[in-house]
Order: structure tokens, then C-alpha cells, then sequence
């Protein structure tokens, strides 16, 4: 079983030990997966450059409570949408990979219709 699969299934347990199903449509489980995210920036909101740095280490442990918020809505969504979230990451790397050949994007911020 899959790492991903692993930490689904926990996720799914945790849920319905609550009878939350009922609250987790698409719509509700992706905003929510939004609004973490949200709050994920909002560590980094009004903060010079300079300061980011810092601040992430300082704050480690609270951005990691939010990214662990933002992957099991993410880990839960696909799982009730039927995704394999692993083979998804596989073949959209590779559609990167074609999108950003290395000889055209390294080094460049650049979209790939620009390269």
C-alpha cells in the first residue's frame, strides 16, 4: 500500500469515526482544501522577503499543522472523486515534463507557451 493510501485511509477513518461523510461533497472537501491553503499564505501575508526565511523556521510547526490541513483535503478529495493520487503526480510530471524540457526551463520562471 501506498504511502498516500496509508495516510487516505486514516484520514477516511478519522472522518467517518464522526459521521462527517455527510459534510465532505467535492464542493465543500475542495473549498475546504482552498481555504487551507488560504491559510498557509496567510503565514507569509505582509512579509518582506527578508523576513520569510525566518519566519518559516520560526513557525514551522503552525505551517506544517496548515499543510498537513491542505493535504487531507486533498488526499480525501481525490479518494472520493476516485483518483490515484500517486499515478496522477506521475502523469502530470510528465506532462511537465514535456511542457519544461530542461534544456528550454532551467533556470527560467517562464510559462510554457513563452519558453
Amino acid at each position: 500500500m501506498s504511502e498516500i493510501k496509508a495516510l487516505t485511509e486514516k484520514i477516511k477513518k478519522f472522518r467517518d469515526e464522526r459521521d462527517w461523510m455527510q459534510f465532505h461533497n467535492h464542493k465543500d472537501v475542495a473549498l475546504s482544501l482552498v481555504l487551507e491553503a488560504a491559510e498557509v499564505l496567510e503565514h507569509f501575508q505582509w512579509k518582506k522577503p527578508g523576513e520569510v526565511e525566518a519566519y518559516g523556521k520560526a513557525c514551522k510547526d503552525e505551517i506544517a499543522d496548515e499543510l498537513a490541513d491542505v493535504a487531507m483535503y486533498l488526499f480525501e478529495l481525490a479518494d472520493n472523486l476516485g483518483i490515484d493520487l500517486s499515478k496522477a503526480i506521475e502523469v502530470k510530471l510528465g506532462k511537465n515534463a514535456k511542457k519544461y524540457p530542461v534544456e528550454k526551463a532551467k533556470g527560467k520562471h517562464t510559462k510554457y507557451n513563452k519558453l
